[in-house]
């Protein structure tokens, strides 16, 4: 084939980006085929980019932890606003985006499991990624404080798993309302992280910045 009528190159991020509209057109279980030819290409130059489904499916949780899952702002966010303000904003911004891919969290939120083309087993866990993403996070905010960390992966795993258990819950709503998702995973999430802070001696209160909290803690010690 001539050089110049040669086809553009697909990169990896459009790809994920076709997938993401089948999952949304199709249903949280897509063939590669469809995935193909939404990108516009054959399932062997698809397999160029990504060695096997493993490898596309762990590039589609990325996009979605990298979208969905970050809005908790700045590491100082949850320290600088009232924990239940700064929660219940994360958590509407969460609901918005899944409300946008449903379908998407579907398909991440299952077991997704199969063989690679060397024979070895893969899974995607959903849970485990992002509860990884908001371990790294909290150390940070502890670390500013500063805040005794250890525990602190039990919280972020039961923080995120709390969340997607309830999400997929939700979903099944015939109108989710992300008012009610925000309400009541908010009270469950500030639960766990104020029985986080109990057991390091600090009694927060969700309507109160836990850096006012800490700074009144500090002043009772040194007097």
């Amino acid at each position: 084939m001539n050089r110049a009528h040669r086809p553009p190159p697909v990169t990896r991020d459009a790809i994920v980006d076709a997938a993401i509209r089948v999952l949304d057109r199709d249903g949280p279980r897509p063939s590669m085929d469809a995935i193909a030819a939404e990108a516009g290409i054959t399932k062997p130059r698809l397999y160029r980019q990504f060695t096997d489904k493993g490898d596309l499916y762990a590039a589609i949780g990325t996009r979605f932890a990298d979208t969905a899952f970050t809005a908790t702002g700045t590491d100082l966010t949850l320290l600088l606003q009232p924990p239940r303000e700064a929660i219940a904003a994360a958590l509407g911004d969460y609901a918005a985006h899944i409300l946008t891919h449903p379908n998407v969290f579907r398909f991440l939120a299952q077991a997704q499991t199969g063989s690679a083309r060397d024979g070895a087993v893969w899974q995607y866990d959903l849970g485990s990624t992002v509860a990884d993403r908001f371990a790294k996070k909290a150390h940070k905010v502890a670390d500013s404080i500063p805040l005794a960390t250890d525990g602190i992966e039990y919280l972020a795993r039961a923080i995120v798993g709390a969340m997607i258990a309830l999400t997929d819950l939700w979903l099944t709503e015939s109108t989710p309302s992300p008012a009610e998702f925000v309400e009541r995973v908010g009270e469950l999430v500030w639960g766990m992280i104020g029985a986080f802070l109990r057991g390091r001696g600090v009694e927060a209160d969700p309507e109160v910045p836990i850096f006012v909290t800490l700074a009144a803690l500090n002043r009772d010690h040194e007097e």
